[in-house]
């Protein structure tokens, strides 16, 4: 098993960065909201470009992406106020901070590779630690419970709908097996039973065999799909008449979701289509800056193989 790391090395790819910060346009100033600090990337990106008299609030529920970026964002530190919170409660959060409104907000749903990287977080299944996986350490639910406590049907229906996992019978029937036995305890014995639960030909040669249950499994730890809807509606309320809301996704089930509530934003009404005027009286609040994703160039793809998979969506409040 490794040792807990000595120090904490925050390090995160900022995927998207100059498509997303450039959407904001921080050089005109005025209070910003990075609401998935991670690595600092974008914060640090937002800050150089911003007057000195401009503010930003920086979100992360994990403390040691904080801690870490304290650091990283040193130069500009009396400029930022760090917020160790899911970005779900952004709109209390922004009342209690007396703050009325935002000049632009990014976010970056991505997991960041220190997460990933740093084995005693659980959240890899490249190497062996506690089953864990949550974003806020403080958190009362981890991987161990999900898996050892949740029932078979259950497990089957998270994995199913949050990994798009077509062996999810088979995955969850295995997992009952072997909790019956034993209790399991890292992400090795996991990967192990995964494995065993492929059948002959089911496994991709270009993904990992746990990868997709090890999504569905960091989703329901972490509420990941629960929190974006409450986060993307009060960041949209807060932001002043033509101000932008960067959001980066990186699996279809994130993208689908923002797709979809930027919809609601740009055209809320609720009429059939065959009304021939508006009655809802339901109006719009935004509109698209980008009808289709931004996706990653070549050279970034190059640089980072994980933001293979990232999509950036950009909406303006009217």
């Amino acid at each position: 098993m490794v040792k807990m790391s000595e120090h904490i090395n925050f390090s995160h790819y900022s995927v998207l960065l100059k498509e997303s910060v450039d959407a904001l346009a921080p050089e005109k100033g005025g209070i910003y909201a990075d609401l998935t600090l991670g690595g600092g990337g974008h914060s640090l990106e937002i800050l150089k470009r911003m007057p000195q008299d401009s503010r930003l609030i920086a979100f992360d529920q994990d403390i040691d992406a904080i801690t870490a970026s304290k650091i990283r964002l040193h130069d500009y530190i009396d400029r930022v106020t760090f917020v160790n919170e899911n970005f779900s409660n952004l709109a209390f959060t922004l009342k209690s901070l007396e703050i009325a409104s935002l000049d632009g907000v990014v976010i970056d749903l991505g997991v960041s590779s220190y997460q990933l990287d740093t084995p005693e977080r659980g959240f890899s299944y490249m190497h062996d630690a506690p089953l864990d996986m949550r974003m806020n350490k403080c958190s009362g639910i981890s991987a161990y419970d999900v898996v050892n406590t949740y029932s078979k049907d259950t497990l089957k229906k998270i994995i199913y709908e949050y990994g798009e996992e077509k062996f999810a019978p088979r995955i969850a029937a295995k997992i009952e097996a072997a909790r019956q036995l034993k209790p399991i305890e890292t992400t090795f014995e996991l990967v192990s039973i995964i494995r065993s639960a492929m059948p002959d030909g089911g496994r991709s040669a270009e993904k990992h065999p746990a990868k997709r249950t090890f999504q569905a499994i960091r989703i329901e730890v972490n509420n990941e799909l629960g929190v974006i809807k409450p986060a993307i509606l009060a960041a949209a309320s807060a932001l002043k008449p033509g101000c932008r809301l960067a959001v980066i996704t990186f699996h279809s089930l994130e993208d689908r979701l923002v797709k979809n509530l930027f919809s609601s934003l740009v055209n809320p009404c609720t009429c059939p289509p065959d009304f021939p005027v508006c009655v809802c009286g339901k109006k719009p609040i935004a509109k698209h800056v980008t009808h289709k994703p931004v996706l990653p160039c070549k050279n970034e793809l190059d640089e980072n193989s994980r933001s293979r998979s990232a999509k950036l969506r950009i909406i303006e409040k009217i």
